[in-house]
């Protein structure tokens, strides 16, 4: 069975790598590939395909360069319009060969280069739909991801529900698979850094009680940006934790946000750092061995219950999003920051539930695509 796997940022290619390992564990079965780009070509943001490349996991198809400089509404729209173009041209040559083609969550990016697939008629799978994010133009370009595909991997019963609400008519051609969260299967398959490994690694040390920041603008009030991210960095300015912050996707106004947290790094270089990208383990490593999360990032509300750890979920950026009790939703003004950083300082680690499932996500869609590969050629 051949499949294309979309990758357009570190988000998703961490949240992939269960599946990649699983696929390239049966070579017999899956003939499978990566379709590389968004910010992961982006020297900006780090340039992430170097990390694709030295896992070598599923070998590299093709590299697909498009985003544009800036970040205003203009340049995300133009960025929607690139993408397409040339996956256009791409889909041409590969559409003939392959099976089907993965895709995850609701990056404009994302959308466009599924959307340039749709005229071909080819086989998607998606992950993550069915989700709600009504912060975020994500919201909008999750559901038509949901549209186009014919084969889905949802991360909630909830949100199941959701995705047979948008399809509508087509529920009935459509299969809908309740997996769990794919990246909760990272947890069994990685061996998590130490405090003493992190600190080899990225020169930081977790023994000091760290508040881990991940903040992107929210897209459908990007006019606020400026004022959501000086709140958040005010609130900063009073937490007595060191603040190790990832920086924000290619959102909408996102390099305000950047400059915002650059600028407060390079006052506090005592007590705050700030990286592109850690990398899948890194990440989860510091998800560990944080005091807390603070920001808007999906991952808060996925990952952390699972690491035992409480998060405090900025605004409305993943508003509607279904979170455990380890999530406290905060609204986006320094004194209510700081007064929910106060009151969860403190506390033991969770050790509650995770709506999200328990790890098994990459075993249950392995079993899913094994019986579509084993099936007659007629049903991939």
């Amino acid at each position: 069975m051949r499949i294309a796997v979309l990758t357009s940022s570190r988000a998703d290619y961490g949240i992939y790598r269960p599946l990649l390992l699983a696929l390239a564990a049966d070579p017999a079965r899956f003939d499978a590939s990566l379709f590389v780009f968004g910010t992961h070509l982006s020297p900006y943001h780090g340039r992430t395909m170097a990390l694709i490349g030295q896992e070598a996991i599923l070998p590299i198809a093709e590299c697909v360069e498009s985003l544009v400089l800036g970040d205003s509404p203009e340049a995300i729209s133009t960025a929607v319009g690139l993408t397409a173009t040339k996956f256009s041209s791409l889909w041409a040559r590969w559409a003939p060969q392959l099976d089907l083609v993965l895709c995850l969550g609701d990056r404009y990016e994302m959308f466009a280069a599924v959307a340039a697939a749709l005229p071909f008629g080819m086989r998607i799978g998606h992950f993550h739909g069915g989700e709600t994010t009504l912060g975020a133009i994500d919201n909008a370009y999750r559901h038509s991801l949901t549209l186009m595909a014919q084969l889905h991997f949802v991360s909630t019963e909830g949100h199941a529900t959701r995705v047979r609400q948008v399809l509508g008519e087509a529920v009935a051609t459509a299969q809908v698979h309740n997996v769990g969260a794919l990246s909760l299967s990272n947890l069994r398959s990685l061996k998590l850094l130490s405090v003493e490994q992190f600190q080899q690694r990225f020169g930081i040390d977790l023994s000091q009680p760290t508040a881990l920041v991940t903040f992107h603008p929210e897209t459908v009030a990007f006019s606020q940006t400026a004022h959501h991210v000086a709140e958040l960095v005010a609130a900063l300015e009073e937490l007595p934790e060191q603040v190790l912050i990832t920086m924000p996707n290619a959102d909408t106004l996102g390099s305000v946000v950047r400059a915002a947290l650059a600028a407060f790094v390079e006052r506090h270089p005592e007590r705050a750092v700030a990286v592109e990208s850690l990398g899948t383990l890194g990440y989860f490593s510091a998800m560990r061995h944080c005091a807390y999360l603070l920001g808007n990032t999906s991952s808060g509300l996925i990952e952390a219950a699972s690491l035992g750890r409480y998060v405090l979920n900025l605004g409305d950026r993943q508003a509607g999003r279904e979170a455990g009790p380890n999530v406290v939703p905060v609204p986006l003004e320094r004194a209510a920051i700081v007064a929910a950083a106060a009151q969860i300082r403190h506390r033991p680690p969770y050790a509650g539930p995770n709506p999200y499932g328990d790890g098994s996500a990459a075993d249950r869609v392995t079993a899913v695509l094994t019986s579509l590969a084993d099936a007659p050629v007629a049903a991939c």
